[in-house]
């Protein structure tokens, strides 16, 4: 005899606790269909504002309103900086999101990075940083300014983790940097080819320019907010850009070759 419960008896008899919105990669932008880095897969630079408040409206009429919608990097596409349209795309897109009825939880990726400098990010709407969770009695679970990540909690015992996936990258950064310098380094040391962007003939085909990873500092950070959910009975989301797979050398620098948007 079976003794595994039905799915059907588990969905009836699971409790609704809170549900959320997911959106990724509408890279806007007031300009004619396209293609992506590779060639191989059209984007609808226009139309995706039309994606965007279609989503909206669905969320806004749903039965049970979502705590908040995470959104996940590459708001616009990196093409508005080419027109000086990057402030003007964003704030298209940004006016449709006042229309949703939540707030809005927002990760940066490369072509935020490809548009803007990582001081105007901070300084900009996309910083929601002020939406975080603030554990006064563990210090150690506030995030440095060093890097863009906070965690909240939408429901009691559930806990949202946001990462910085270009903590460690090239993009956004002043080449004066310490920081620069150093993912610079690791880049010519792992990728020869003239064009950093391609990963043509590397054995690890992640270092590449468009990719990005996690300081030693943010994982030690992560750590420690994840030490606290677990001795609290918390279970966690991490919630970062979605292009980027980090690895486990060089602190996670660098992501899947796959990712390229």
């Amino acid at each position: 005899m079976d003794d595994k419960p039905n799915s059907e008896d588990l969905n009836e008899n699971s409790e609704h606790l809170f549900s959320f919105g997911v959106i990724a990669d509408i890279q806007y932008a007031d300009l004619e269909d396209g293609f992506n880095f590779q060639g191989t897969r059209r984007r609808y630079y226009r139309h995706s504002l039309l994606h965007l408040q279609g989503a909206i409206e669905d969320w806004n009429n749903e039965s049970s309103t979502p705590c908040c919608v995470l959104q996940l990097g590459d708001i616009i596409d990196g093409y508005n900086a080419q027109y000086n349209a990057s402030e003007k795309s964003l704030e298209v897109v940004m006016d449709t999101f006042k229309k949703l009825k939540v707030p809005v939880h927002h990760t940066w990726g490369n072509h935020e990075f490809y548009n803007f400098r990582r001081e105007y990010l901070t300084h900009s709407k996309l910083n929601t940083k002020f939406l975080e969770d603030q554990i006064e009695h563990h210090p150690k679970t506030m995030p440095s300014e060093d890097y863009y990540a906070y965690h909240f909690v939408p429901f009691p015992k559930f806990r949202f983790i946001l990462l910085d996936a270009y903590d460690l990258s090239v993009l956004g950064m002043d080449q004066s940097s310490p920081k620069y310098q150093q993912c610079m380094k690791i880049l010519k040391e792992h990728n020869p080819n003239m064009e950093l962007n391609s990963p043509q003939g590397l054995s690890e085909p992640q270092f590449v320019q468009f990719n990005g990873g996690f300081s030693q500092e943010q994982l030690n950070w992560l750590n420690e907010v994840l030490t606290f959910s677990d001795t609290n009975q918390e279970k966690v989301v991490i919630v970062r850009q979605v292009a980027v797979q980090p690895c486990a050398s060089q602190l996670g620098l660098f992501g899947s070759p796959t990712s390229a948007g």
